[in-house]
C-alpha cells in the first residue's frame, strides 16, 4: 500500500468541540488549514469520552473494550489520587506509532497519552506526572520517556513550565515541538495540547477563559505552520488537527459510593480509609462504572441493581440511566463492569464515599480541590451537541471538502492509510472522502512512465 504522504503531524487540542467551529473558522491559523484542506463537521466520541481512552482509540482505531484503556485512571478504591493509564503496556494490540516504527519511519510524541515506556517512539516526552509526594517530575519523565531527548528539552525549555499549570505547560510543549521538527525531523509526530481542556474544567465550557485558550491554540498552530513553511517542508507534510471529545457544563457532583457505604458495601476504618469493599463506583466524570469485588456475588449484584434503579427513578439524584456490563460493552466500554451509569445534564460523578451524596460546586471548590469542576466530559456520545471535529490539510488530503460525520475510531485507520501502514482489523474504517488517493496514484503512475 503506497503512502499518501512523507510526513504526518497529528495535533490534538484536547476538548475541542464541534461547537467551537464558528470561532475557529475566523482565526487566522486554523483558517490556513481549513482553506487548504478539508474538515469533518462532527466526530462522534467513544464511551466513556475521556482523554486517555480517546487518544488510544485515535492511534488504534478501536473501542476501549478492545484496546484495553477503559478509563483515565485505574481502579484503586479509596485512593485520593489514583494512578493513570500512563503506559504503552496498558494498550492491547498494535498502534499507529508501532507500525510506523516497524516501517522504519522516525517517530516522536509530545505529551501524547498512554505512551510511557513506548519502545517504538524514538523521541518520546510521555504524559506522566509525579503522583506521589516522594516522586520527582523530571525523574518520572526520564524513566518513562527517551532520557537523552528529554534531558535536552528540559535544559532548553524547562524554564517555561510552571508545574502542570496552563498556559505554561502548552507553551513548553510548543517549543519542544518546534525543536523536535527542526532537529529530529520525525515522519510521524503526535502532539497533545491541554490548555483548552484545563480551562473548560476550571471555568466552564463556553467561558471567556476557554475562548482565550482557543486563541492561544491558534497562535501555537501558527508557529508550527510557519516553521514548516520557512524550512520549505510544509508542502510535503500532512497536518491533522483534531479534538478527542467535547465537554458539557455542570455544577453538581454526585457520589454513589456514599450510598454504597451506607448500605454496608464499602468498609471504612476509624481513619476514614477503605479497608474492604463489595461494590465500588469508579468515576469517568460524566459516566461511571460500578464494579463488584467478586463478580459472581449475586446478592451484591441484586442489592446494587436495586440501589441504582431507585436513584435513576429520582431526577434529583442526577442519574440519567443504568446499563448492565453487557450493555456497556456493546457501546464499546468495559464489559467487565457490573453496571455503567450515565449522569444527567448538569451532573458528574466523583468517588467520595463519606459525606453527602450530592454537592453543589462553587468557584471556591474549584479553586481549592481538583476533583471539583465546572465542565466535564466522559459522557455518552449520544448526548446532544457533544461531538468533536477534525480538520486536515497537506499532502494526501483532498482540498475543500466538508465531511458531515466520522467516528473517533475511524481516525486511526485513516491516519494509517496516509502513511501506507496497516494497523490490522479495527472497529473503525478509513474515511476515504478525506483522502486524495486518486491524485497520489496518478502521480505515482506518471513517475513510473517517466522512468520507463
Amino acid at each position: 500500500m503506497k503512502a499518501l504522504t512523507n510526513r504526518l503531524i497529528v495535533i490534538s487540542f484536547d476538548c475541542l468541540s464541534s461547537s467551537d467551529y464558528q470561532l475557529i473558522r475566523t482565526l487566522p491559523n486554523f483558517r490556513r488549514v481549513l482553506n487548504e484542506g478539508s474538515y469533518v463537521q462532527h466526530v462522534e466520541a467513544i464511551y466513556p469520552s475521556l482523554t486517555y481512552p480517546s487518544h488510544v482509540s485515535i492511534v488504534t482505531g478501536n473501542y476501549p473494550k478492545r484496546h484495553g484503556v477503559i478509563n483515565n485512571t485505574l481502579l484503586q478504591p479509596g485512593a485520593s489520587s489514583p494512578d493513570w493509564n500512563w503506559y504503552r503496556a496498558n494498550i492491547k494490540g498494535t498502534t499507529l506509532y508501532d507500525e510506523a516504527y516497524k516501517a522504519n519511519l522516525t517517530t516522536a510524541a509530545l505529551l501524547w497519552p498512554v505512551t510511557g515506556k513506548a519502545k517504538s517512539i524514538q523521541y518520546n516526552l510521555p504524559e506522566i506526572f509525579a503522583n506521589r509526594p516522594w516522586h520527582n517530575q523530571i525523574a518520572v519523565s526520564l524513566l518513562n520517556g527517551t532520557p537523552a531527548f528529554l534531558w535536552d528539552l528540559n535544559k532548553r525549555f524547562g524554564h517555561i513550565r510552571n508545574g502542570l499549570n496552563q498556559p505554561e505547560l502548552d507553551d513548553f510543549v510548543l517549543e519542544c515541538t518546534i525543536y523536535t521538527l527542526q532537529t529530529k525531523k520525525p515522519d510521524l509526530l503526535l502532539i497533545h495540547f491541554t490548555d483548552l481542556d484545563t480551562n473548560r474544567h476550571q471555568n466552564g465550557v463556553f467561558s471567556s477563559e476557554a475562548t482565550e485558550a482557543i486563541h492561544r491554540h491558534d497562535k501555537r498552530l501558527g508557529r508550527i505552520l510557519d516553521d514548516l513553511e520557512e524550512r520549505g517542508e510544509l508542502a510535503e507534510t500532512t497536518i491533522v488537527v483534531l479534538g478527542d471529545h467535547s465537554a458539557l457544563d455542570e455544577n453538581k457532583a454526585i457520589s454513589p459510593n456514599v450510598i454504597l457505604y451506607e448500605e454496608n458495601l464499602i468498609t471504612v476504618n476509624r481513619k476514614g480509609k477503605i479497608t474492604d469493599w463489595k461494590a465500588y463506583c469508579k468515576s469517568c466524570d460524566g459516566s461511571a462504572y460500578i464494579y463488584l469485588k467478586h463478580p459472581v456475588d449475586t446478592q451484591t449484584m441484586k442489592t446494587v441493581k436495586d440501589i441504582l434503579t431507585k436513584l435513576a427513578a429520582d431526577p434529583s439524584k442526577g442519574i440519567e440511566y443504568v446499563l448492565t456490563g453487557e450493555e456497556a460493552g456493546r457501546k464499546g466500554a468495559d464489559p467487565e463492569c457490573a453496571f455503567m451509569i450515565e449522569a444527567r445534564s448538569g451532573y458528574y460523578f466523583i468517588e467520595d464515599y463519606l459525606g453527602d451524596y450530592q454537592k453543589n460546586v462553587t468557584a471556591f471548590d474549584v479553586r481549592t480541590n481538583k476533583k471539583y469542576m465546572f465542565g466535564a466530559h466522559g459522557y455518552s456520545p449520544e448526548k446532544p451537541n457533544y461531538t468533536t471535529f477534525l480538520m486536515a490539510s497537506g499532502k494526501g488530503i483532498c482540498p475543500n471538502r466538508i465531511i458531515p460525520y466520522m467516528h473517533l475510531t475511524d481516525i486511526g485507520p485513516t491516519l494509517a492509510r496516509l502513511l501506507g501502514l496497516d494497523i490490522g482489523e479495527t472497529d473503525g474504517n478509513i474515511t476515504e472522502a478525506l483522502l486524495d488517493i486518486d491524485n497520489v496514484q496518478r502521480g505515482a503512475s506518471y513517475e513510473k512512465n517517466v522512468r520507463a
